[in-house]
């Protein structure tokens, strides 16, 4: 779920493509391997080609992999799910891909998929059982994804300005308290967007009634009308952590940097409810090298690597014991409430896979800003 700019976009690139030896520590993705592999004896070939979002991979795990398997991998980067699946359907080869939950879903039911190798993937027993069960919401056999980073969204707000007992008490809807005018961020996102008025009157963010869509539709354009927001995506970030504004809906993971970075700020999951996502590692069914690919989502999954990635991206990891370590007393986000979104809370849910509903939300969007 993560958004970053192009400019980020690049520098990832090119960290994750030209990344030296490792340094040594977790942080790292581990020490290089005592065993080395060869993927070419191993599976007939040793390239593959992976898609995941920009920013959301630790230093050195790419070029480890490759020491470890004598391989390469060519990895790129993209800014939506949307993006990722246009691509796919332009003809573009990939062997990993990380999309999201509801992508993944909509992958299954057009059999653009191809099942994993289970034995391969040992080190999926090491992923929290409870996002295994999530999983059922989008891949109901659990046959064709493995978990790679999970979170919620929720507001990210300045205490300084904010009075949590008031955040606490209205949730979603302090986006329409007018003592906030102008100094709120609202994420141009249809998807998002129309989540939290869902939500916040009580609906089903997967609803299909029309009324609800209609009454959601309005919830949005009196913000919109009334409260000057400024409509953002990745910039929220570094705005938060100047104490931009007071207020602003944010991905769990980002939180957890904007609050490591400002001890002014705090986050909240509402209690009308909200979005508890999943983005997971999955196989294309034109996969030019699957053994290989489901031996990176295997190495992926695996404590030192996990670790790796959860400790620079800052979003929570599927691993258990990552989750628990980074969150510990003296881990990298101790304190920190967003790096552990919620579990089990009856009113969030799991976006799923509506192509109608997400047409209609889109031209609706561009109304609410008009």
């Amino acid at each position: 779920m993560k958004k970053v700019s192009t400019a980020l976009l690049a520098s990832v690139l090119v960290l994750a493509g030209c990344s030296g030896g490792n340094n040594g520590g977790s942080s790292s993705g581990g020490e290089a391997p005592a065993e080395q592999k060869d993927a070419k004896e191993l599976y007939g070939c040793n390239v593959i080609n992976v898609y995941n979002w920009g920013e959301y991979i630790g230093e050195d795990v790419i070029s480890n992999f490759e020491e470890e398997y004598n391989a390469t991998v060519n990895y790129q980067m993209f800014e939506s799910n949307e993006m990722m699946y246009t691509s796919l359907l332009g003809g573009n080869a990939y062997d990993v891909l990380v999309p999201s939950d509801y992508t993944i879903e909509r992958l299954i039911k057009e059999n653009r998929l191809q099942e994993l190798d289970t034995e391969a993937i040992e080190n999926i027993s090491q992923i929290d059982p409870q996002l295994r069960e999530m999983q059922k919401e989008y891949d109901p056999d659990l046959k064709y994804a493995v978990p790679y980073f999970w979170g919620t969204v929720g507001l990210v707000y300045d205490t300084t300005k904010v009075d949590p007992a008031d955040i606490e008490a209205q949730g979603w809807d302090i986006l329409h308290d007018t003592r906030y005018k102008g100094d709120i961020f609202v994420y141009d996102s249809e998807r998002d967007a129309f989540m939290v008025a869902f939500k916040a009157l009580g609906y089903s963010m997967n609803t299909e009634n029309e009324a609800e869509i209609q009454e959601a539709y309005q919830w949005l354009r009196e913000i919109n009308d009334t409260m000057e927001p400024s409509y953002v995506t990745d910039e929220i970030i570094d705005a938060m952590v100047n104490g931009e504004k007071a207020i602003g809906m944010i991905y769990s993971g980002d939180a957890a940097y904007v609050i490591a970075q400002n001890e002014n700020m705090a986050y909240i999951e509402p209690y009308q409810g909200t979005n508890l996502w999943s983005d997971a590692m999955v196989i294309p069914a034109n996969a030019g090298c699957p053994g290989l690919a489901n031996a990176f989502i295997n190495y992926s999954a695996s404590y030192d690597v996990a670790y790796a990635n959860s400790e620079e991206v800052g979003y929570s990891s599927a691993n258990t014991q990552v989750l628990e370590d980074l969150s510990a007393d003296d881990g990298e986000y101790a304190g920190i409430d967003a790096y552990l979104p919620r579990q089990g809370f009856e009113k969030d849910e799991v976006f799923r896979y509506n192509e109608v509903l997400k047409q209609e939300l889109s031209e609706l969007w561009t109304r609410v800003k008009a």
